[in-house]
């Protein structure tokens, strides 16, 4: 249980805190020894979509702390995964890590040079910049940030590849739903039972590169 040990934290930090505590997928996580809840978003996405097989190659950007590196290293046992982060990420079994920005020219090599041009089969993204705390320009954000993967994995994915990269419902939405349906056969909009009732936070599972 997360103890509330500085009194002077602020009330929308307290509320944090005291959700964290009675989260069930928060305690789910810990009893499994998931890294964070996130481990079940993916986990959804794949029971619904069949999405992850094993001997395939993925990419995972923004995989700190590992949520969701933990699940498919282990359901793509004899595949290549490769995870990046701006952000350091402790050690998994069947997990190349490289830290760094995905938009830096570096770390783009080092993706190429992983799986050679066009050989990608998922390309994951759970990621998103900081809060502001204002809702409209977090949208924005999060958004702007999920539209760079999405066109960052047209340039990755094999013909029948997965994107699968969060977006919140809002400001924005559109254009990214939009640039998905015109590059790929399929796109689907999704939100894991896992995610807060209270989220923006929707997936953006898109396959099949026309």
């Amino acid at each position: 249980m997360i103890k509330i040990k500085n009194k002077k934290l602020k009330k929308s930090s307290k509320e944090w805190v005291i959700r964290q505590n009675r989260d069930f997928y928060v305690k789910k996580a810990k009893e499994i020894g998931y890294r964070s809840r996130s481990s079940f978003k993916l986990l959804d996405i794949h029971e619904k979509f069949s999405l992850i097989n094993n001997n395939i190659n993925i990419l995972e950007l923004g995989s700190s702390p590992g949520g969701w590196s933990q699940v498919y290293s282990k359901i793509n046992s004899n595949g290549k995964n490769l995870a990046i982060d701006i952000l350091p990420m402790k050690e998994i079994d069947n997990i190349v890590f490289h830290l760094g920005d995905f938009k830096e020219i570096s770390i783009q090599k080092k993706i190429n040079d992983f799986f050679g041009l066009k050989n990608l089969d998922i390309l994951l993204s759970d990621m998103a910049p900081n809060a502001t705390g204002n809702k409209e320009i977090d949208s924005i954000k999060i958004n702007s940030l999920a539209l760079d993967v999405l066109n960052f994995s047209l340039l990755l994915l094999s013909k029948n590849g997965w994107l699968i990269a969060k977006y919140y419902s809002g400001k924005d939405e559109k254009d990214l739903i939009a640039t998905s349906k015109k590059n790929f056969k399929k796109t689907n909009l999704y939100k894991p039972l896992s995610s807060r009732k209270d989220s923006k936070e929707m997936y953006l599972v898109s396959c099949g590169l026309i």
